[in-house]
């Protein structure tokens, strides 16, 4: 499986969908300290009357070259297909991997174990899309061979493009 998920920026809105479904699918309490594995960030840009707000959804980037995974002593965080794991029972809560990830994904437990975004393996393997993916209602999240995705997006660009200069053309 080498499959990722893609986030149109473009088409999120922000709306926090597919970080509640992170927390119904990975078991997440947020009362109880834990929190989704997808969080939504808001940037905003410009002065006023030329300002905008730009939303990311951004979880796990399951990395190629995954510096958690090198910078893990015990060999608990590993790749499985295409996505980074994280055996929880070898991890020793010492936070290598969390140092060393860019993006700050790592997360800790009451045991000091570390959890993050999956990829929601168990329904990719069931031939289901990420729970975040699913519910996601602008389709801003895209599920799939990184090349696959692109391909589509471009199509889609080029087809309202074309549909734009009909109407252009029309008058």
């Amino acid at each position: 499986m080498n499959k990722t998920i893609l986030i149109d920026l473009e088409l999120c809105v922000g709306c926090g969908a597919c970080s509640v479904a992170c927390m119904d699918q990975n078991d997440s309490f947020p009362e109880r300290g834990d929190g989704s594995f997808r969080r939504i960030y808001q940037i905003e840009e410009g002065n006023f009357p030329e300002s905008f707000i730009q939303y990311i959804s951004a979880s796990c980037m399951h990395c190629e070259d995954a510096p958690c995974l090198i910078g893990c002593p015990t060999g608990a965080i590993y790749r499985s297909g295409g996505s980074v794991q994280v055996d929880r029972d070898i991890c020793i809560g010492c936070h290598s991997c969390a140092l060393a990830c860019p993006f700050g994904v790592p997360r800790y437990d009451e045991e000091n174990k570390m959890r993050k975004c999956n990829l929601c393996e168990v329904r990719v393997e069931n031939g289901l899309k990420p729970a975040c993916v699913k519910v996601c209602p602008t389709q801003a999240l895209r599920f799939g061979e990184p090349n696959e995705i692109m391909t589509e997006r471009e199509h889609e660009t080029s087809a309202g493009l074309i549909e734009a200069m009909r109407r252009i053309s029309r008058g």
